[in-house]
């Protein structure tokens, strides 16, 4: 396994306690795989407090790389929202994330992120 990129699902499938969810997250830690994570899907998810413990603890690994929203991804974004006629900008990071890294995608939502990227590996995390 090169890597994988999370969605907002992925990090509530493990704040949910998803075996299957800690079971990739132990091989990408075995293995030495990158968990990426956009920004964008950080804030979706974050609520802070206790309940999100699995997400600080996951967001703390080596593996994880947290993908920042700076301007030249802010235009890239924008522009494939654009072309796709797509909202939301969570989902469109995920998917130029995910493409940049050659990823699979962890979500819950694979038809959103199919119309952005029909090239995408796609996984559901539960």
């Amino acid at each position: 396994m090169t890597g994988l990129t999370l969605d907002t699902g992925a990090l509530i499938a493990i704040e949910g306690g998803s075996r299957r969810m800690a079971l990739l997250v132990e091989r990408a830690i075995a293995t030495g795989a990158e968990l990426a994570i956009p920004a964008g899907v950080i804030a979706q998810a974050w609520r802070g407090g206790a309940r999100q413990v699995r997400i600080a603890k996951l967001l703390q690994l080596q593996v994880t790389s947290i993908v920042a929203l700076d301007a030249k991804m802010a235009l890239r974004v924008g522009a494939r929202c654009a072309a796709t006629r797509t909202a939301d900008i969570a989902d469109v990071s995920v998917a130029i994330c995910a493409s940049d890294r050659g990823h699979p995608v962890i979500t819950s939502d694979p038809g959103d992120i199919a119309v952005i990227d029909p090239a995408l590996i796609l996984v559901r995390p539960q």
